[in-house]
């Protein structure tokens, strides 16, 4: 993999620590002569591997005592369903949704399967380019509770700032943003994030509720869908992602232990993103972002180049020269970086000089 680096909207990019250890891992866990893939999920050491890593959980990013941490399965599109089923249905009230992007967009429909849903605000009629100003958000008082996405991975939009009321409870999708920089968890009821952006390979769901969301699971639904079920058997109701949520724990020891925490990660990140941004806006019009610039995410960067040809020019030879994952996402084309936890700077310089020199021979 030396001179490979990885730019894919997910799976991203592991840390090369942790790839590494896992590779010996798989052969022979600990010395015991017995492969990772191969370990129970109702041993003694996967108990303490999830117990470990919710407690790194708890001290990385702040997570109190009255909130749950689950390691659950189906990934965010399962989560559109299992929140809904939680704080909608049977309310009587709408749950207020944002539709800033393809994802958010996919969650509504599966919001309306278990009541009403009202749209606080869209961007769809011009092509989820911005996200919201405060004033524009028709927020309701009495919503059953705010669903957004913080940041939308196709467009390549991030928030910013806290959208909400007071007394609103406020669901977030965080899939590919958690653990990228510091969140203030209480701002929330429920958050939740697949793992293969920021936390690990695919196959497992981080979700983090407050009490009152486990309180209110209802029984009429599968059991492998209350939320109950899952805190009770810490997180080993059904058979687990073993090697996943294994990952997981070995990312959660890079980001505390090599990393230095979330603020640190925070300022690698802003610096990478930084690098790129300048990088496409060097000479305006010939790369052309997708997101307005007060809305551009830190994790990915959608642009265009002057003609859908030079798109694919572009990504033909940027995976040549060892730039992989750089096609932008089918619902709109061009091309996308996503600059993940374990992107390193190294990576991102090297694009940024691919993109210098491509501008210099097709501008």
């Amino acid at each position: 993999m030396a001179g490979l680096f990885n730019f894919s909207g997910g799976p991203g990019a592991l840390p090369p620590s942790v790839l590494r250890q896992l590779s010996a891992e798989i052969l022979d866990l600990d010395g015991s002569g017995l492969s990772l893939l191969g370990v129970s999920h109702r041993s003694d050491w996967f108990r303490e591997v999830v117990a470990e890593a919710e407690k790194i959980l708890r001290d990385l990013v702040g997570i109190p005592q009255d909130y749950q941490i689950l390691f659950l399965q189906g990934g965010a599109s399962l989560q559109f369903s299992m929140i809904a089923m939680t704080l909608l249905r049977g309310t009587g009230k709408a749950a207020d949704y944002l539709e800033t992007g393809y994802w958010s967009a996919k969650s509504i429909p599966e919001a309306k399967r278990e009541g009403a849903v009202r749209l606080a605000w869209s961007g769809r009629e011009q092509g989820y380019r911005r996200l919201p100003e405060p004033a524009e958000l028709q927020l309701s008082p009495d919503a059953a509770y705010l669903h957004y996405i913080s940041n939308e991975t196709v467009e390549g939009l991030q928030f910013q700032t806290l959208p909400g009321l007071p007394g609103v409870p406020r669901v977030c999708d965080m899939s590919s943003d958690f653990l990228s920089r510091p969140v203030r968890v209480t701002d929330y009821q429920a958050i939740y994030a697949h793992a293969q952006k920021n936390m690990g390979p695919a196959g497992v769901t981080l979700v983090v509720l407050h009490d009152d969301v486990v309180a209110r699971s209802p029984e009429d639904v599968p059991s492998v869908l209350n939320y109950r079920k899952h805190v009770e058997s810490h997180s080993i109701y059904n058979t687990p992602p073993v090697f996943a949520i294994y990952a997981v724990l070995l990312v959660l020891h890079w980001l505390q232990d090599e990393i230095g925490g979330l603020a640190a990660m925070d300022a690698r990140n802003r610096r990478k993103a930084a690098a790129l941004y300048a990088a496409i806006d060097a000479e305006p019009g010939f790369y052309r972002p997708h997101a307005a610039v007060a809305d551009r995410s830190l994790m990915n960067a959608a642009f265009r180049l002057p003609s859908p040809a030079l798109d694919a020019l572009f990504v033909a030879e940027a995976e040549r020269a060892g730039l992989q994952g750089l096609g932008g996402h089918r619902s709109i084309g061009g091309v996308r970086a996503s600059l993940y936890n374990a992107v390193s700077f190294e990576a991102v310089t090297a694009l940024c000089d691919f993109m210098g020199d491509f501008r210099a021979r097709h501008g």
